[in-house]
């Protein structure tokens, strides 16, 4: 075992933190590119987007909680959770290389449906990612002790795949998607395999968990997980509408285009791209500096829920505020810097929340339970929303909808109790 692991060192929290962050640039990629390319290159309508990005979370319903219940459990290639932090990290970084060649894959399989190639990659490569996220966020519970530690774990996860989360969508509004996605698959290969390498796991989680299990706190908590689930929904019901759809706002609002499956001029759909980079370069940057540098220190004042249910409080204020204010690209980047407050919670108070409710020794389950409160969202969204977001005359609709599922999530979060202020008490 490495000193800094044994130390818990800053260090080791960045080196535990690469695997979620090849996740997380992976993400990134498939964030800011897929709708744009299957819609300014393939020229699939809203409807068709909405069915891509839908296969995805199908594959995560079963992936994060199949992988993570079988990490629980196996041992090999000297770990529970690094055989599939490598496998998914490979297969991630193949499906990167797919995603800008589904008309040269189409061809050469002789296939005759774009549609068809889309979906297989978009599946795949989703899944890859669900495949890794698990062991990635679990290693990080399997490594560090309860309360301060895992907290810091956590948060440090969040802020360097957020700054890296910035660094994707800065390739793209100065390079360009393509040269994000190519680039972005070596990275995603690199940080997936390196750090195995040096992290060492517990064979004997089930001992430390065991001993652990005294304490009330590590007794699963099943009505605070439920809770905790729907109010984590309702965050990511408003979050990837903005994801999936933030294309079409743009079009409408910004150049004025009700014809979204029109073809456009090449220098228009490379301004659209831009746009979307450094809107998403601007919610990621924010996402980044806060978690380890702002929250962590807030989370030991007010406790971890409340410091949570504020950010997302302020991330739907920030909703409402496109729907009135968000006229031009620079409205917009303003805004986004407001609604990364809130995108840096959800990606990192909320795993430290969870685990401190739930069997240590099934950890890997649970995550990929906890998954379900991110994917279900998304099958929402894909196949239910993008019908009323295509039928709305006024696009102001998709952050309508983030607006009120944001508020929700806020009052939600207020039902969950936060063991880390009872600790203090």
């Amino acid at each position: 075992m490495l000193e800094i692991q044994k130390k818990l060192t800053n260090a080791f929290y960045m080196l535990l933190s690469l695997p979620a962050t090849a996740m997380g640039f992976a993400l990134s990629i498939q964030i800011a590119a897929l709708s744009w390319i299957l819609n300014t290159k393939y020229g699939l309508d809203i409807h068709e987007i909405g069915i891509v990005w839908a296969a995805g979370p199908l594959a995560g319903i079963f992936g994060q909680v199949i992988i993570g219940l079988i990490s629980d459990k196996v041992w090999f290639w000297g770990g529970r959770r690094r055989p599939f932090i490598l496998i998914g990290g490979t297969l991630a970084a193949l499906m990167l290389l797919a995603l800008p060649n589904i008309d040269a894959i189409n061809d050469w399989l002789g296939i005759g449906s774009l549609m068809a190639v889309a979906l297989v990659v978009a599946l795949t490569l989703d899944l890859a990612i669900n495949i890794s996220f698990n062991p990635t966020r679990s290693i990080i519970a399997d490594v560090t002790p309860d309360g301060v530690p895992r907290t810091k774990g956590y948060t440090w996860m969040q802020t360097i795949s957020g700054t890296f989360g910035v660094l994707a969508y800065l390739i793209g509004a100065i390079f360009g998607n393509y040269f994000l996605i190519y680039s972005g698959a070596l990275l995603v290969l690199l940080f997936s395999i390196i750090p195995m390498f040096f992290v060492e796991e517990n064979k004997n989680l089930e001992v430390i968990t065991e001993e652990e299990k005294e304490k009330p706190k590590t007794k699963t908590q099943w009505g605070q997980l439920i809770r905790i689930y729907v109010a984590h929904g309702f965050s990511w019901i408003g979050v990837q509408t903005m994801f999936v759809f933030i294309i079409i706002f743009i079009k409408q609002k910004f150049f004025d285009v009700t014809d979204f499956q029109a073809e456009l001029s090449e220098g228009i759909n490379a301004e659209i791209g831009w746009i979307i980079s450094i809107s998403f370069l601007i919610l990621n940057a924010v996402g980044a500096v806060l978690p380890a540098f702002v929250l962590e220190p807030i989370t030991e004042k007010l406790g971890r829920v409340r410091t949570h249910l504020y950010c997302v409080g302020t991330m739907a204020i920030g909703y409402f505020a496109i729907v009135f204010f968000g006229t031009s690209a620079i409205s917009l980047f303003v805004i986004m810097a407001i609604l990364g407050i809130g995108w840096a919670a959800i990606v990192s108070l909320p795993f430290a929340i969870m685990s401190e409710k739930v069997d240590k020794s099934k950890m890997g389950f649970f995550m990929g339970i906890f998954n379900l409160s991110v994917v279900l969202p998304q099958l929402i969204v894909s196949l239910v929303l993008g019908f009323a977001i295509q039928s709305a005359v006024d696009k102001n609709l998709i952050f309508i909808i983030s607006g009120v599922t944001l508020t929700i999530s806020t009052l939600l979060w207020f039902l969950v109790k936060d063991e880390s202020k009872k600790s203090e008490a």
